[in-house]
């Protein structure tokens, strides 16, 4: 067997995975204990986001003529890629957290929403709050004049509750 044929699985199995990827950061993991990097795999895994190592070569292959294809001047060392299909920017920020931790992980760059950003504007997105952690903060700014209004409404209301045995009192 040819080794085209041997490296073409991992080739497609690269591909597929970043085929309906939202983002995809590269790190450099180089340094990590095997319990630091237990530790961020499954951090990363219960926000399912797919963190693995391929050879260098094999990711060059897999993301020439791609969004990603930009990935490809950061393909040199130790390299594995976290890739996530729902949130756009829970790589960034798993691993950018991790990272304050474990100083020996370090972020290189990677593509969010089709665009390519380097180390500093990696760490940029990682400080924006994920999807569902802005639609809580939406809902909440819709919520809170109507939870005011009610309890201005509640407070008349009690107030002229109050008012109104003390009148009956006194025209008795």
């Amino acid at each position: 067997m040819a080794k085209v044929e041997l490296k073409q699985p991992i080739v497609q199995e690269i591909s597929d995975l970043l085929s309906d990827a939202k983002a995809a950061v590269l790190v450099d993991y180089a340094g990590l204990t095997v319990e630091q990097d237990t530790r961020l795999r499954k951090q990363l895994r219960e926000a399912n986001v797919t963190y693995k190592v391929f050879k260098n070569t094999m990711m060059r292959f897999a993301v020439k003529d791609t969004p990603f294809e930009g990935l490809t001047e950061l393909l040199q060392g130790p390299t594995a890629v976290a890739v996530s299909s729902e949130d756009a920017t829970a790589p960034a920020g798993i691993l950018y957290k991790f990272a304050k931790e474990a100083p020996a992980l370090e972020l290189k760059g990677g593509v969010v929403d089709g665009t390519f950003y380097g180390k500093d504007t990696i760490e940029v997105i990682a400080t924006i709050p994920g999807r569902e952690e802005l639609l809580g903060r939406l809902l909440g700014s819709f919520q809170a004049p109507i939870a005011n209004f009610a309890r201005v409404i509640k407070q008349i209301a009690e107030k002229d509750g109050e008012a109104a045995p003390a009148e009956a009192a006194a025209e008795a």
